[in-house]
């Protein structure tokens, strides 16, 4: 069995990078929870399982964390799954997750219970909805349940862990859900193909049918211009929640420097993928990503740079180059509209 550390890195290392940036404790109990979501993940993603399936998983899974039933119940239902594939290598180790999660004050180990919990109850309603999506509203609702939680549950182990952040709370949660929005906004931006093939599509409906398209025609190479249409209005959606990402991290405090890492990576990475797609017809005919050399960039300035709120929202004009420049204007940062 690997270790906490191991299996992360085998799952994300992006999301690996940020945790490990957190302070002790900390990044203990974020690790676990971000695994523990990653056992719902699977079971959401799963290629190979039916939606039937998959909606009763994720409710025993709920009722594991819940306390009233026993994760073998889980384990013993997924030893067909792929065991080589890291998300369902994490699944099928549940079991040591939980143990990981029983060693955490107990605090920690009910925010994070409760949280991964309600995402996963909504992730298998959305299982029973079915592939689609009929409108924003919707949309909203589905990245509510597997991205917005998540945005509460971080806030709640960052509250649990400083004062000084538990007193900006009221203020963090509403932020914490729309940073979660613009994460999963960039991607399904940057998934809809893979989406496709395996029978989603998280495009609203409306969307598509302004531009006189179906899921059908989505990604029919002959009506790319109209279906880069729809991508624009995704990317526009996207900017409206990212242009809360910004003030959301911000409001940590300065000392809190490996928090806010935590925070930025993610965030400009989003952002810098979000610039990347605009207009990119690879959206949809393959796939638009940041290269390393990007990746590494932003790493390096934000290490040296991003305990200055004004130098950050700087960095995010300079990196969202968005039409008619939608960035908000962040004239309490002293930094002037680009």
């Amino acid at each position: 069995m690997k270790n906490s550390t191991e299996l992360l890195r085998g799952v994300s290392r992006t999301f690996a990078l940020s945790i490990e940036q957190l302070p002790g404790l900390l990044s203990e109990a974020t690790a676990n929870a971000y695994l523990l979501l990653r056992v719902s993940d699977c079971l959401e993603d799963n290629e190979t399982m039916s939606a039937e399936r998959k909606s009763n998983l994720l409710r025993i899974w709920a009722d594991v964390l819940d306390g009233k039933t026993a994760v073998s119940r889980l384990t013993d239902r997924i030893t067909d799954l792929d065991s080589n594939d890291p998300e369902v290598h994490v699944a099928q180790n549940a079991g040591q997750l939980l143990e990981w999660l029983y060693q955490l004050p107990v605090p920690l180990q009910e925010i994070i219970s409760s949280r991964v919990r309600r995402s996963t109850v909504g992730m298998a309603r959305w299982q029973d909805h079915g592939p689609y999506v009929e409108n924003e509203a919707a949309l909203d609702d589905y990245m509510h349940e597997v991205a917005g939680r998540v945005g509460y549950l971080v806030t709640d182990l960052f509250a649990w862990y400083s004062p000084r952040i538990r007193e900006r709370k009221e203020e963090l949660m509403p932020l914490a859900r729309q940073c979660g929005l613009a994460l999963q906004t960039v991607n399904i931006i940057r998934g809809i193909p893979k989406d496709y093939e395996r029978g989603w599509v998280f495009v609203p409906e409306t969307y598509m049918q302004e531009f006189g398209l179906t899921r059908d025609t989505l990604l029919d190479p002959d009506h790319l211009e109209e279906s880069m249409l729809v991508v624009n209005k995704l990317t526009s959606k996207a900017v409206r929640h990212l242009n809360h990402g910004l003030d959301y991290i911000t409001l940590f405090p300065r000392r809190f420097h490996g928090i806010r890492l935590a925070l930025m990576w993610p965030f400009f990475f989003a952002v810098a993928t979000l610039e990347k797609s605009r207009g990119n017809n690879d959206v949809l005919l393959a796939e638009a990503k940041i290269g390393r050399d990007q990746v590494k960039n932003i790493i390096l300035q934000t290490k040296v740079f991003g305990w200055s709120n004004r130098w950050l929202a700087h960095y995010y004009n300079q990196l969202a180059a968005w039409p008619g420049r939608e960035i908000v204007t962040l004239q309490k940062y002293g930094v002037a509209r680009g």
